[in-house]
Formats: structure tokens, sequence, C-alpha cells
């Protein structure tokens, strides 16, 4: 099954799908906004997968969602 996104690539590209959808406002308000809904909408399980991802896959986000799940997992250390 080739075409099937794995978990991890799946809420890497999500993380990037929200971060794209904040793109417009100013880099910091962007990457803030990107963090205040993931911690808000995402369940607890989803926002330790995708700081566990930083490490292993840090090199498929977008700069913005990088910078996001970086602040999410300093304010949860």
């Amino acid at each position: 099954m080739s075409g099937m996104m794995s978990t991890t690539d799946r809420l890497v590209h999500m993380a990037n799908q929200i971060a794209r959808a904040f793109a417009t406002e100013s880099e910091d308000r962007a990457i803030e906004a990107t963090r205040a809904h993931l911690r808000r909408y995402w369940d607890p399980l989803m926002r330790e997968r995708i700081i566990a991802c930083l490490d292993t896959h840090g090199a498929a986000f977008s700069d913005h969602a990088r910078a996001a799940v970086e602040r999410l997992r300093n304010e949860s250390v």
C-alpha cells in the first residue's frame, strides 16, 4: 500500500496545512496562531506525537509549523 500516509506523515501534513492557513499573518503571529490551534484543537496524544516528530521528521515541517511545534514542546516541558 505505497500510496498511504503513515500517522506521522499525516500529522506533519496537517500541521503544515494549519501553518499555511495562517501564512498571511506576520511570521510571529502565524507561528503563534499555529501553536494555539494545535494546543486548542488537537488531543493530547496528537500533540505528543507531533512533538516527537520534530526529532525524526524535522525536515518535513514547514518553517512556521516547525517553530509552532517547538513552542508547543517548550510549553509542555
